[in-house]
């Protein structure tokens, strides 16, 4: 059994992940393979403006906003997320997730263990944050 506090303090910049993201995102590993095979949970935690870049998770993900307020997008759906909101992104599919230019952003990763694409299309990502 392993206790974990989700906690800003916690979060470091993860060598493995450099790359993935544009801005400055922190993330703690709350649930990893140490500790369960069938579940991975992260908390990530995004700087106003910082953001994924887009790929594509062969598992579902889950994203649980817990602060700030941030943006999920896929290639023809835009959400504006705030704390208490919860977005489903389907296996396969396309999508980035971030902050607000103007606010900070911390959700919850959760999926199965499982390969995630990073190098895809950019698609309309770079227009991602025309709101």
């Amino acid at each position: 059994m392993k206790l974990a506090r989700i906690s800003r303090s916690q979060a470091a910049a993860d060598a493995s992940r450099k790359g993935y993201f544009d801005g400055e995102v922190n993330i703690q590993a709350l649930v990893g393979p140490q500790e369960s095979n069938e579940v991975e949970l992260l908390a990530v935690y995004f700087n106003a403006g910082a953001r994924t870049i887009p790929h594509i998770h062969e598992n579902d993900q889950i994203l649980q906003i817990i602060e700030g307020e941030g943006i999920v997008a896929t290639e023809t759906e835009k959400y504006r997320v705030s704390v208490g909101d919860v977005i489903t992104v389907p296996a396969g599919a396309w999508h980035w997730h971030g902050a607000t230019r103007s606010s900070s952003m911390c959700h919850i990763a959760i999926k199965r263990p499982g390969a995630t694409n990073w190098k895809v299309e950019e698609k309309n990502w770079a227009s991602g944050y025309d709101e």
